[in-house]
Formats: C-alpha cells, sequence, structure tokens
C-alpha cells in the first residue's frame, strides 16, 4: 500500500523490475514480449452449412412457388431456375436437397405430361384413320415407316445422285446418275418385298412418275431462279430421284 501510495517508490520499483527483464545483445536493449492466446470457438457457434445462406422458401409445398417459376414454365425456365438457386444457396444441405426436389418432381411431371400427348397423339392418328374414306386406309395399306436411320441413309444417297448430277450438268445429262438411282431403288424393294418383278414394275412407276410430274412443273419455274447450265433433263431428273427415294423408303 506504502508503494502505491508513493509514486516515487512505485516508479523505481518499475525500472528495478524491467532492468531485470532487460536483455542486452549488442548494444541493444531488447524487452520480454508477452504471447497472445488464441481464443478456440466452439463449432456450435458455427451456423448451420457454414456461412451459406438458407433457402427462405425451404418449406414451400408447392414444387413451382418453391423454384420461383410460373406453372407455365418450360422445360428450359425450370433447369434454368434449379442451377440458379443452387448456386446461390450452395453449401447449405437442406436447401439443396429441398430445390432438388422440387425440381425432381417438376421433371417428372414435365415427362408424363410429354408421354400422356404422345399416347393421345397416336390414338387421335389411329382414330382419323379409322374414320377415313375406304380408299385411304387401302392406300395407307401400301405405306410404311421405316426406322429413322433408314430414312437418313436413303436420303443422303438419292441426294447424294442429285449433287451429282447438278455438279456433271456442265459436262452432260444425268443419265448415269439416274440408272444408278433406279438400280438402288429396285435393290431396297427387293429387300424389302422379297419380289424382283414387284419391285422392278414399282421401281419403273417411281422413276416414271417423277420424270413426268417433273416434265410438267420445271416449266412453270421462273427463268431468274435456274441456273444458266441447269436443264430441262437436269431439273426433271431431280424430281425422278424424290420420288425413287419414296418408292423404296415407305412403299411395302
Amino acid at each position: 500500500m506504502s508503494s502505491i501510495s508513493n509514486p516515487t517508490l512505485s516508479t523505481l520499483l518499475l525500472g528495478h523490475k524491467l532492468r531485470q527483464n532487460q536483455n542486452t545483445k549488442n548494444g541493444i536493449t531488447y524487452f520480454p514480449t508477452f504471447r497472445r492466446h488464441k481464443i478456440a470457438r466452439c463449432a456450435v457457434d458455427m451456423p448451420y452449412g457454414g456461412n451459406a445462406p438458407t433457402f427462405p422458401r425451404i418449406r414451400v409445398w408447392d414444387p413451382y412457388k418453391r423454384l420461383g417459376i410460373s406453372p407455365y414454365a418450360s422445360e428450359e425456365e425450370i433447369w434454368s431456375a434449379r442451377n440458379f438457386l443452387l448456386e446461390q444457396y450452395a453449401g447449405h444441405e437442406r436447401s439443396e436437397e429441398s430445390i432438388e426436389a422440387a425440381f425432381e418432381k417438376l421433371l417428372m411431371a414435365s415427362f408424363q405430361h410429354r408421354k400422356k400427348t404422345k399416347i393421345n397423339l397416336k390414338s387421335r392418328l389411329k382414330k382419323k384413320v379409322e374414320e377415313s374414306p375406304p380408299w385411304i386406309k387401302n392406300l395407307l395399306n401400301f405405306v410404311e415407316l421405316p426406322p429413322v436411320e433408314v430414312i437418313f441413309r436413303r436420303l443422303f444417297l438419292f441426294a447424294f445422285m442429285g449433287g451429282w448430277s447438278i455438279m456433271n450438268s456442265a459436262e452432260g445429262g444425268p443419265a448415269f446418275q439416274v440408272a444408278v438411282s433406279l438400280a438402288a431403288c429396285i435393290y431396297f424393294l427387293n429387300e424389302k418385298t422379297k419380289s424382283l418383278a414387284r419391285a422392278f414394275i414399282i421401281g419403273l412407276g417411281a422413276l416414271a412418275t417423277g420424270w413426268i410430274c417433273g416434265s410438267i412443273f420445271v416449266p412453270m419455274i421462273p427463268t431468274v431462279l435456274i441456273h444458266p447450265t441447269w436443264t430441262l433433263e437436269l431439273l426433271t431428273s431431280l424430281g425422278a430421284y424424290v420420288f425413287l427415294f419414296l418408292a423404296c423408303t415407305f412403299l411395302k
């Protein structure tokens, strides 16, 4: 108590302690430093999901309202809303699960709607065919829809023949290309019908029909749209390629 009340004595004692604790090295005096102790924070003090924000509509029942989109939103809008929300609330597990659950529910509903629409479309077409006149039913009995791969392969073949004929239009007529196209059409028909005679008749009929239609409609095309090297024979052969393609692809 006496040292505290006497400022002179307190100053002398403090100077004496500092002199005891000081460290002199190379003429430079160092005083001891005090370490700072870090206070460990408890994991309970951290918010759920770290610092990630919480999705505010996590308990909204309607998936459209949960994602913040219209009930008439397209699949692209649903995907965009889902990606945006997942990016905004990334790191919060419950928010991500809520967003994904709403997205999956809407995606499943969209898939079921497309499936139902497709079934309804087939039913409507079937009903239209049943209600059509007898001659249309008889005509449809000669038509079939092959796989998409077959359609594209044969379309590429006849398109190649058409391009080949156009490239050689200045040198000569497309007689060789027409003959190759006719032979390909007969081959495909024979492979389908298992009858060479039937395939030959259908192929020649398709060629004749295409040639006649081309001879009728090609002169109606304005000359401005026709290249100077494109002759009537070339344009008529292009129409024949179309009929040959249709015959060997869609006829039974």
